[in-house]
């Protein structure tokens, strides 16, 4: 018997069989099991991720007001964060919040910053995965 049954003697299309249909429920009833724990894991990576402000690259710049590096001593800039902004801290700063130990000033600094953040600079898979809708 093929995998395919015609219904009626004028079918225009052929019908799976049991037998595939059973096997495409038997695959998405797996996909369901296996993205669940990925959404989780997910979840927990964003809490640690970690965005480094500035990028190792550019340590010793400071950051300007509106996000840019800048040589050390520009009027109107801010020293590097003195550690790595995790994801729930960037979070908080893109909303407008000053993290525990932050100057609000260069909260909003560092928050421009994370903003213009580009594919290859450390830390953009961290702000990239804060942008993605849960």
């Amino acid at each position: 018997m093929s995998d395919f049954e015609e219904s009626g003697p004028a079918a225009a299309e052929p019908q799976p069989s049991r037998r595939i249909v059973l096997a495409l429920g038997a695959a998405a009833a797996s996909t369901v099991v296996t993205i669940r724990p990925a959404l989780a894991q997910t979840a927990g990576s964003l809490i640690t991720c970690e965005i480094p402000v500035p990028a190792p690259e550019a340590a010793g710049q400071y950051i300007a007001a509106d996000g840019t590096l800048v040589a050390p001593g520009t009027p109107g800039s801010f020293p590097p964060a003195t550690r790595v902004i995790t994801g729930e801290q960037a979070k908080v700063l893109l909303r407008g919040g000053t993290p525990t130990g932050v100057d609000s000033e260069a909260a909003q600094a560092y928050a421009n910053y994370i903003r213009r953040l580009q594919a290859g600079m450390s830390g953009f898979t961290c702000y990239a995965s804060l942008q993605m809708p849960r």
